[in-house]
This record gives C-alpha cells, sequence and structure tokens, in this order.
C-alpha cells in the first residue's frame, strides 16, 4: 500500500502558544466574525446581481464584485486559521431573505476570499452536501460518516488521501432537530494531554497507520495506505480518521497490536476531554472554518425532522492553495 508521509521525530515537550488552548481559555472575539451592516450591504447587492445574471455557482470569482468590507473580514478570518486559535464562526447570511442556492453562492464568494476552493471527490465534486442519506459508513463502503447521523469522532478532513485540504469550510443551511453539535480541538492541545497522561504512546503515533481510501482511488490503486498520525514538520501538524484506520485494518485483515491498540484508545480517551475541546451548535446561516491540518473537529449525533425540506443540511467546502484542484492535486 502507498506511503503518504514519512515517520519524523517525535515532539516530546509541551507545546504552547496560540493552538495549544483549552475550551476555558477561548475568548468570543478569538473565534466568532461577525458580518455587519456593511458586510450585508456589499452581500444584498451581490445577490441582486446574481438573480439577474444567473451563472453556475462554481463559475463566481469574486474579483468579479466589489466587497470590500466582506475582503477585509474574511482576511480577518485567514489570520485566525493561521496564527490565531486555528478555527472561525462567521455569523451570519440573511436566511430569511435568500434561497439555499443563494446562501451557498455567498459562501463560495466568501470562502475563495479565504483560499482556493478544490475539488473533495475524484469526481471533481468542488461543493459537498453534508446530510444523512440513511447509508452506513461501513468498511470498504466508501461511505462517508458525514452521510449518516453518527456521532463522528474528531478528525481532519482528506485524512484518507493526500493532499490534506489546508482549510475546511462548512455552512449550515438547516440545523437538525435535536443534536449534532459541532466540536474543535487543537492538535497541539491533544499532544500536551498525550504528553502528560500516555506519554509511552506518543511515539506510536509518528508511526504508521492503515487508512482506509473511502473508495477515493484510481481502479488500479490499493484502497487503504499506511501514514503517520502525528507527523513534526518544525510544528506539529496530524492526519486523524481513527474511523479509517478502525477500517483499515478491517479491510487489509490485520490485527492491532498491543501497542497501535494503546495508541488509538488514548486518543479516543483524550478526544472525549470536554476541557480540551470547545463546543459551538451552528444556526442556519453560519458558516465555520477549521485549520485542517492543526485542528481536529467532529459533531454529536442528531436527530433529523420528518420533513425532506428541514433535515439537517450543511455545505462543505475544501481550500487549498497549492497544487492544481482536482481532488489528487
Amino acid at each position: 500500500m502507498p506511503r503518504y508521509s514519512v515517520e519524523t521525530q517525535p515532539l516530546t515537550r509541551h507545546l504552547s502558544g496560540p493552538l495549544a488552548w483549552q475550551a476555558s481559555e477561548l475568548r468570543e472575539q478569538e473565534w466568532l466574525h461577525s458580518l455587519d451592516a456593511d458586510c450585508q450591504s456589499e452581500i444584498a447587492a451581490v445577490i441582486e446581481h446574481i438573480r439577474r445574471h444567473p451563472v453556475m455557482t462554481v463559475l463566481l470569482d469574486a474579483d468579479d464584485f466589489d466587497m470590500p468590507k466582506c475582503r477585509a473580514l474574511m482576511q480577518a478570518v485567514r489570520q485566525r486559521l493561521d496564527h490565531g486559535c486555528g478555527f472561525a464562526l462567521v455569523d451570519r447570511l440573511p436566511m430569511e431573505s435568500i434561497s439555499k442556492q443563494e446562501a451557498t453562492a455567498i459562501y463560495w464568494l466568501l470562502s475563495s476570499m479565504v483560499s482556493r476552493p478544490v475539488a473533495q471527490k475524484l469526481d471533481g465534486t468542488m461543493i459537498y452536501d453534508v446530510h444523512d442519506t440513511g447509508a452506513k459508513a461501513v468498511a470498504g463502503s466508501g461511505i462517508r460518516p458525514d452521510k449518516t447521523n453518527i456521532d463522528l469522532t474528531f478528525h481532519n478532513d482528506n485524512s484518507y488521501n493526500n493532499p490534506l485540504p489546508d482549510f475546511v469550510g462548512l455552512l449550515c443551511l438547516k440545523p437538525a432537530k435535536k443534536g449534532g453539535v459541532s466540536r474543535v480541538m487543537s492538535f497541539e492541545t491533544a499532544h500536551n494531554a498525550l504528553l502528560a497522561r500516555y506519554r509511552d504512546v506518543l511515539e506510536r503515533l509518528y508511526a504508521p497507520f492503515i487508512f482506509d481510501r473511502q473508495r477515493e482511488f484510481f481502479p488500479d490503486d490499493p484502497p487503504t495506505i499506511s501514514a503517520p498520525i502525528f507527523e513534526n514538520n518544525g510544528g506539529l501538524s496530524a492526519r486523524l480518521g481513527i474511523h479509517q484506520v478502525r477500517n483499515g485494518y478491517e479491510m487489509t485483515g490485520t490485527e492491532m497490536d498491543d501497542e497501535t491498540s494503546r495508541a488509538i484508545s488514548a486518543l479516543e480517551a483524550v478526544f472525549s476531554d470536554s476541557e480540551l475541546q470547545f463546543n459551538f451548535t451552528m444556526e442556519s446561516g453560519q458558516f465555520q472554518y477549521v485549520n485542517n491540518k492543526v485542528i481536529g473537529h467532529s459533531r454529536t449525533e442528531f436527530e433529523d425532522f420528518e420533513s425532506l425540506e428541514d433535515r439537517r443540511h450543511l455545505v462543505r467546502l475544501w481550500l487549498r492553495d497549492a497544487g492544481d484542484r482536482s481532488y489528487p492535486g
């Protein structure tokens, strides 16, 4: 199976800085950004233009619109992702006066001011719907957990392939009837907890694990990859997908040895610690971003409405500046 990254020297010191946060330390102004009256006015003008000159959303280019206030806001979001706590919530699009399609178009434009949208599947899908389809995310099925209503363990997107997106955006069109709470945790915070509580397994996380590739590979490629969960590239980055790792071992008929099992269990214990994670419930029109290589994200299990129109529906974008815009980059 291909190895998409190499083993690096484990970090064995306590990490500090803006990414080594705990939930109780975060202030609202560190993660919340608001679309003020000036931004809303710019958005209204763009909506009016789109209604008179409709094109496919993926053809919309932020450089074609005069949105200086929105651009300044999204540049502040990018700064937060690169140099702050690593995630941001933007509040909010005027869902009472625009359609879901129009909201997605504005979200596309604003996200393009953060970084370049790229494909999320081999078929070139650029705009990805996150909702419960009723399917089951079993090993080798290619069904991603985000197409179910199950509790999503902490992960970063495309951990099971290369390249990882730089940033992940999620727009909430419709929240769930109950549950679906968003959670984020810094990998540096997780590292520090592992160092303090499970130091003996930390080195194992810098060695390869087997990942299920979720059927996102060419016909002549293997269905799994081998890669470490933690990497030290002058700083900590991660490839976290416990669901895909468990499936990868099952698909290859490989039994986890004791060291591997203990490392996974330690990760699960740390990521279940409520004091280390930050939780929030997204409302209609809000959208979030995470720096995908340094922040893990997840959501709780949810209960949906009966009506299809009212069911939970998020729209995801992957953003990446390097390589071409295809899934393989």
